[in-house]
């Protein structure tokens, strides 16, 4: 039941942090760089199952197996830079004008919400759960 409330916690760390991100910082620069390409209404079926996976994914790659805190940390910026690279580069090789500022922002976001997340969910599973 711990690892329930820890998947649940990371979860709703990822979240806040993403959707912070995208509405105070990220929301004009994603306009201006892919504009046209944006759906009037996001498909938030689609938004839920990759905020799902990701948390999982940090849950078991980055905070479970990690040591320390800085191990912590160190894992969850590895497994954003690869979740994201691997949306923005392919969307780079395949989509003409995919703009490479939206490459670089999105895997340098990748890099630090993968870090925070893993370090907050590190940090409750080692303060609170256990």
């Amino acid at each position: 039941m711990k690892t329930v409330y820890l998947y649940l916690g990371t979860l709703m760390i990822y979240v806040l942090l993403d959707l912070l991100f995208i509405n105070l910082f990220a929301k004009s620069f994603i306009q201006r760089q892919v504009g046209s390409l944006l759906a009037v209404k996001p498909n938030w079926i689609a938004g839920l199952i990759f905020y799902f996976i990701f948390s999982a994914g940090i849950l078991h790659f980055a905070v479970m197996p990690s040591l320390s805190l800085k191990a912590a940390l160190w894992n969850g910026a590895f497994l954003g830079l690869l979740c994201y690279a691997t949306y923005e580069l392919v969307n780079k090789a395949l989509l003409t004008g995919w703009p490479w500022a939206l490459v670089l922002v999105d895997l340098i976001w990748g890099v630090v919400v993968g870090s925070l997340t893993a370090g907050l969910s590190w940090y409750i599973r080692n303060q609170w759960i256990n």
